[in-house]
């Protein structure tokens, strides 16, 4: 567990790093934004999290019988994860944020995908505070 890191991930990286190489400027673990998000375009109103499967219950009412050992601590820790990310993106949308969410597994399978849907936002943005 000590190898788990709350920021800094390796697929929270490599799309960080991809959107930069494109000229894309962000903040990183904006604290100032509820939820503090992985990557934050607060001109904007954009806010991208790079959640993974493992901690945010990806497919958790068939994933959640894996657990071998210590079952209701873990079923207890993934859903907590789970209400804590409704509850952000619910906050967040009040505040009239925009928000994308990507699984882990998305990003190192489809990682220009992942980074064509964060431009359109951009992009799309940046028209509407033009007008």
């Amino acid at each position: 567990m000590k190898a788990v890191r709350a920021t800094g991930s390796k697929i929270e990286t490599a799309l960080a790093k991809a959107l930069y190489a494109r000229g894309h400027r962000y903040r990183k673990n904006d604290k100032t934004v509820y939820g503090k998000p992985d990557l934050t375009f607060k001109k904007l109103k954009i806010a991208v999290f790079v959640d993974s499967e493992f901690w945010h219950g990806k497919d958790w009412q068939t994933r959640k019988f894996d657990h071998k050992s210590n079952i209701s601590f873990w079923h207890k820790k993934i859903e907590r994860n789970i209400e804590r990310d409704k509850e952000v993106n619910k906050q967040l949308l009040k505040e009239r944020w925009i928000i994308l969410r990507f699984w882990g597994a998305d990003i190192q399978k489809n990682l220009e995908t992942c980074i064509t849907k964060v431009e359109r936002k951009i992009n799309g943005a940046k028209r509407k505070n033009k007008h």
